[in-house]
């Protein structure tokens, strides 16, 4: 007799789920947390080591130039020019040496000899060249030397995104485009999908195979010929390029697809009594889809949102093709790429941009996100 604890019967299949689910999300937040951590270091640590060393000291190696003749002052006798070669305390010098080539030669406070003078890195980065004779040369001598670089968090890569240039505007310009073109294809797809669900008319089947054809048309196929197009419809009514009215449509037509096979699978799920004790009360196909379809569909409507708005939010391909550059219509992907600088030496703000970048899709995401699995789930069930 086979007895078990209700509850606590653990199967294959509930035990591959949950190791693929920590799995999916072991994927996902590795890499977020590295991005965080790497937004909160400086440029110098980013480029010599990864994330995953951000709590360990690290090497690094570089060089300084002394100063010149004119720099030295005598000293009982002898000529001494002094200086820094590092310009931050919490950094110390681990070796240095006169050439490229030997790096470690001399250790901190260690004498070096150049041409019969002495020269002497300390290990705060201060040194003392020493001679005899007065100094001659009229440009700095390099100095090479191994410099350790203990962890340095700040929130210096932020200041610099939240101030720079228009990037105020671009917040507000990506919210104005970002908010019609989910609420546009939302309304649209909606009618669209209760048609393609409960009305009967010639050909539905065929229009239905087609639209979901539609999801598998490349973007990146498609934004040309649609911008000419646009253009050339707008010049004949007088409508001018570039205005966030072709963006609105171009996402909206990139997104009914999606959201009208999305919902049409969900509203077509919906018990069937409830529709046509509607129609026998006298409804028409308005009313009912206004009072019954509309409310109980807010899964499937708040699902597609999320979809539609991190998709538009994130977008930067299609704004550049829509949209210029000025300071009325630029968002805040174009934004940050401008700030990279035309050979991306800013690179190291992409940490903290994209940080910034994410918070309004994460509130987006977190205030719907009980509507996101019922909505995605709702329509391989069909109601009785």
């Amino acid at each position: 007799m086979n007895r078990h604890v209700p509850g606590l019967r653990i199967t294959w299949g509930r035990l591959l789920t949950h190791v693929s689910l920590l799995l999916l999300v072991t994927l996902w937040t590795v890499p977020t947390i590295g991005l965080f951590v790497s937004s909160l270091r400086d440029k110098d640590q980013l480029i010599i080591s990864g994330w995953w060393t951000a709590f360990s000291t690290t090497e690094r190696n570089a060089f300084g130039r002394t100063g010149a003749a004119n720099a030295q002052v005598q000293v009982g006798g002898r000529y001494v020019i002094e200086g820094a070669f590092l310009d931050d305390p919490r950094r110390t010098i681990v070796s240095f040496g006169i050439t490229q080539a030997d790096l470690t030669a001399f250790g901190p406070g260690e004498a070096a000899d150049i041409d019969g003078t002495s020269f002497t890195l300390f290990e705060d980065g201060t040194y003392r060249w020493v001679s005899d004779e007065p100094f001659s040369h009229s440009a700095g001598r390099r100095i090479f030397y191994t410099a350790a670089i203990p962890p340095t968090f700040s929130l210096q890569n932020y200041r610099d995104v939240l101030s720079s240039e228009r990037i105020d505007r671009a917040f507000i310009n990506t919210f104005t485009v970002t908010i019609p073109a989910t609420v546009i294809p939302i309304l649209i797809a909606a009618f669209a999908a209760y048609a393609f669900a409960w009305m009967k008319f010639p050909g539905r089947q065929w229009l239905f195979a087609l639209v979901v054809g539609l999801l598998v048309v490349p973007l990146q196929m498609s934004l040309i010929p649609l911008l000419r197009m646009y253009n050339e419809i707008g010049a004949m009514f007088g409508v001018p390029s570039k205005t966030y009215l072709g963006i609105w449509l171009a996402h909206t037509g990139f997104g009914l697809p999606l959201a009208i096979y999305l919902l049409r699978n969900y509203i077509g799920g919906l018990p069937r009594d409830i529709i046509e004790s509607a129609q026998l009360d006298g409804a028409s196909h308005f009313e009912i889809f206004i009072r019954l379809i509309l409310p109980l569909s807010v899964p499937a409507l708040a699902s597609f949102a999320i979809f539609q708005f991190l998709w538009v939010w994130n977008d930067l391909l299609v704004a550049l093709v829509f949209l210029g550059k000025g300071d009325d219509q630029i968002v805040l992907t174009s934004s940050l790429r401008e700030l990279l600088g035309s050979r991306g030496d800013n690179w190291e703000i992409l940490t903290s941009g994209a940080f910034i970048s994410i918070i309004v899709p994460l509130l987006v995401f977190f205030s719907l996100q009980r509507y996101f699995v019922r909505g995605l789930l709702a329509g391989s069930v069909k109601g009785g």
